[in-house]
């Protein structure tokens, strides 16, 4: 007996606009949260400058949090299969295991 309780999967669009495919570098985020969600703020330090500025902020639910890191892990593996481990500060980086909540603060 077939099971009629599957909804069908909806199709996305998604825009990306000229301004935000140019993408924004960034080589710090700092991340805070409180009980209801998550804020990601995107900068970057340069040397010399003393004072760094947000970019971009970034504010999420803790799912949708648990998901980007779901989903940058599974990323940052695929990276590395093809090109070889990420080195961090000349050492290589152990990354929280996010099957379950084992090494996430």
């Amino acid at each position: 007996m077939a099971n009629n309780d599957q909804q069908p999967q909806q199709q996305m669009t998604i825009e990306l606009g000229e301004k935000e495919a140019e993408g924004i570098y960034s080589n710090l985020a700092i991340i805070s949260h409180s009980p209801a969600e998550f804020v990601i703020d995107f900068t970057r330090i340069l040397p010399g400058v003393p004072k760094a500025r947000v970019h971009a902020r970034i504010v999420m639910t803790p799912q949708h949090a648990k998901l980007l890191l779901h989903a940058l892990a599974e990323n940052v593996g695929k990276f590395e299969q093809q090109y070889g481990e990420i080195s961090v500060d000349g050492q290589l980086q152990q990354y929280p295991n996010v099957q379950g909540s084992a090494g996430i603060n």
